[in-house]
């Protein structure tokens, strides 16, 4: 069962057992809600009603200075606190871990630098840190797992008294933007990728791409006696088993669901270790034998037993406009192309679904969120083609939202979508890239939301400057601050790219200081989440399986919500920062 209660202006979902809604503190206030069997969603998902909020008083119990719970509804008296009704404002900021801190020889890389770090990362308020958990270094035998680094990195990171959001990456570390390590999958695959090399992904001219496993292959016993995803659930299994110590104490967090490269819910379109180059269209990856083998069977349920797939999109380093597919008028607008971009989308999206469930049943009852990433592609989004988000998988186009459809899946799995490139300005962007990541951002955001998911974000590139974290400031709160509780709208997190060397310069870390402080609306840091957003809750089992056509109704194009064009408490903003600020909200409100 399922609840939206809207409270100071934030909507909130809640989830609760069938036997009734239990009491549960949230922000500054109390909520609770009863169950009456009510559906939504064409009865795919039961959901509590939604209690109607006032201000008033008149109540059968109070059970707090800000709460009156009755039967079946919630009022919800003003904030009184100030303390309290800042705090329901801050934001949670956690900093991912070098991608080699467990080395590939599954050993802990300079405990004693790493510890000094974390501790500067402590006494700048920071809430927590995400880690690679890579697959490539763990099950280096089939079904036979080695923890033993991971958990003295996880005990580290308790001592230092922060939290831990847990990637399971069942990709390849080498090959995309950022990738200083080189750590593959385990070589037992691969082995099997040497007499079977359509297991891997394939461009058009039959080049593999070793950085993850086909979804072509996600159902089929090609590893021994398992299938992909039985692979993945066995390995879920297991990290739950070998850290059920530190799921019980709440430091995890986070469990991440890689779902692709990069573990990026995404085809790998793009890999620069095939020469691709920024701002590229990209290729499709759906040419290995088990893929064109799926589409011809559904092409030939669908009467067109004669449809192919594309061989008129271009190459990695191509042009909407020199390429028939994606060219004006091209292929991707007619019958043929519009059928296949809906199979290759819709492929990724039963995966990503598919791999949840198998997570959710693996972590089922521990206090901790699912999550998946979803990928920034914002060059060509101003060309009508969308090119570049057209080969990774997301069917996005101007009369076509492609992210609400990955969102709606991810709410059956209560899972948090994670989106990159919140640092980015339009402005950065060559020209010629006709690039957008400011609408990117604002879009997916909005699309987690309408769907009453959690939506957290990560920054795509390294950055220490004040324009960066003011972007991802703006972000993070899009409506800004509000004195009187939760803001209208906000992220769960955001995770900043990354621990190293850089980040511990004295100047960086001095700004990357203020920058936590302004993600926290000014306040100390806060050890417990429940005093600032929802709490973690143990995790239940995944709502029945929704139909493609109930997610295909999200693909309807809505107006995102508004975003301010500045943030309301920046870094290192002075006098005619907070002018510019105060004039821009002023003309918002008049528009």
């Amino acid at each position: 069962m399922a609840a939206s209660v809207h409270i100071g202006g934030y909507e909130s979902r809640a989830r609760t057992q069938s036997t009734g809604c239990s009491q549960r503190k949230y922000a500054a206030g109390q909520w609770m809600c009863s169950s009456t069997g009510s559906s939504r969603r064409n009865n795919k998902l039961n959901q509590c009603p939604i209690p109607t909020i006032s201000k008033s008083i008149e109540a059968q119990e109070v059970t707090s200075k800000h709460t009156t719970i009755m039967s079946t509804e919630v009022k919800v008296l003003p904030f009184t606190d100030k303390e309290n009704a800042a705090l329901a404002n801050y934001v949670p900021v956690y900093v991912m871990l070098p991608l080699g801190v467990i080395t590939s020889d599954n050993e802990l890389e300079k405990p004693r630098v790493l510890r000094k770090q974390l501790k500067k990362l402590k006494k700048a308020g920071v809430d927590g840190v995400m880690v690679d958990v890579w697959w490539g270094i763990i099950e280096t035998k089939p079904k036979s797992y080695d923890w033993i680094a991971y958990r003295k990195l996880f005990q580290m990171v308790k001592e230092e008294g922060l939290r831990l959001q847990a990637i399971m990456s069942f990709h390849q570390c080498g090959g995309n933007v950022g990738d200083v390590v080189f750590i593959p999958i385990p070589q037992w695959v691969r082995d099997v990728g040497e007499y079977d090399p359509d297991i891997f992904y394939t461009n058009r001219k039959g080049t593999r791409n070793q950085e993850y496993l086909s979804l072509g292959v996600d159902n089929l016993p090609l590893f021994g006696s398992r299938t992909a995803v039985e692979i993945y659930s066995d390995y879920m299994k297991s990290f739950r088993k070998a850290m059920s110590d530190f799921l019980e104490e709440g430091l995890i967090t986070d469990i991440e669901v890689g779902l692709g490269p990069a573990g990026e819910m995404r085809y790998p379109s793009y890999p620069e270790t095939q020469g691709w180059v920024f701002p590229g269209i990209g290729e499709f990856q759906c040419y290995d034998k088990y893929l064109q083998a799926d589409f011809k069977a559904a092409a030939t349920k669908a009467g067109h037993p004669e449809w192919e797939l594309p061989d008129d999109a271009g190459e990695y380093n191509d042009t909407p406009d020199t390429t028939q597919f994606f060219g004006a008028n091209g292929t991707y607008l007619t019958e043929k192309g519009k059928f296949f971009l809906t199979w290759y989308s819709n492929k990724l999206i039963k995966h990503g679904d598919q791999i949840l469930d198998l997570a959710n049943q693996a972590f089922l009852g521990c206090k901790v969120k699912l999550a998946a990433k979803v990928s920034g592609i914002h060059w060509w989004y101003k060309d009508d083609s969308h090119a570049a988000e057209l080969t990774s998988g997301y069917y996005n186009l101007s009369d076509r939202d492609g992210y609400r459809p990955l969102a709606r899946m991810l709410s059956r799995h209560y899972a948090i979508l994670n989106f990159t490139c919140v640092e980015m300005r339009d402005s950065e962007q060559p020209a010629e890239a006709k690039s957008a990541p400011e609408e990117l951002v604002q879009l997916v955001i909005s699309a987690g939301w309408r769907e009453e998911i959690e939506v957290a974000c990560e920054n795509a590139l390294n950055r220490y400057d004040k324009e960066a974290y003011n972007q991802m400031l703006k972000n993070a709160r899009p409506n800004g601050i509000n004195e009187n509780g939760p803001p209208e709208h906000r992220i769960s997190a955001l995770t900043y790219l990354r621990l190293g060397d850089d980040l511990m310069k004295s100047s960086n870390l001095s700004l990357f200081k203020v920058f936590v402080k302004k993600m926290h609306a000014d306040q100390d840091f806060c050890s417990n989440p429940e005093d600032y957003y929802k709490p973690i809750v143990p995790l239940e089992r995944s709502e029945s399986e929704f139909s493609i056509d109930y997610i295909l109704e999200a693909t309807e194009p809505k107006e995102p919500f508004p975003f301010d064009d500045e943030t309301d408490m920046p870094v290192g903003g002075g006098f005619s920062y907070w002018i510019k600020a105060l004039f821009t909200k002023f003309i918002s409100m008049f528009k």
